[in-house]
């Protein structure tokens, strides 16, 4: 079986939505079918059809999480330490070119969030700066050509 690395807070993400949804959307779509079965011929039931509709995407979303959330290799970047960007790191950069800075935790594929600054290993961005260090130079191809960012700095916290 694959393993997916993850945070602790990460995977706490994921459970809580796998909760959420067997706990409060499960039954709640149930009782819309069942609410829209009681008006009549389902063939033209908008209501039941979107519930049906509702139901599907909630199974299979139930099924992903329960395969992922199985699967989680939970790393606590607050465990390692070194001078090299790897999983768990948060990372300082410099766009050489706007000259704006940011930062970014590298995280896995499954807890990603670019408006959380959480950025997926599996990233441009990301395989580019890891094995490197505070200093060094990268550059990462994008649609509009290559970026190149300088690393100011790698913590793990």
């Amino acid at each position: 079986m694959q393993k997916f690395p993850m945070t602790a807070p990460g995977l706490q993400r994921l459970e809580e939505e796998l909760r959420n949804l067997k706990s409060v959307e499960r039954p709640a779509v149930i009782r819309a079918i069942a609410e829209a079965r009681s008006h009549g011929d389902l063939s033209e039931n908008a209501e039941y059809h979107a519930a049906r509709e509702r139901q599907s995407f909630i199974e299979g979303r139930i099924q992903e999480l329960e395969e992922i959330v199985s699967a989680a290799e939970v790393i606590d970047p607050s465990a390692l330490t070194g001078e090299h960007v790897k999983f768990g790191a948060h990372v300082w950069l410099l766009d050489e070119e706007t000259e704006k800075e940011a930062s970014y935790q590298i995280v896995g594929v499954y807890e990603a969030d670019i408006k959380l600054a959480r950025l997926s290993i599996s990233s441009p961005l990301a395989k580019a700066l890891i094995g490197k260090k505070t200093g060094e130079t990268i550059s990462v191809p994008a649609p509009g050509g290559d970026r190149t960012y300088e690393i100011l700095g790698v913590k793990f916290i």
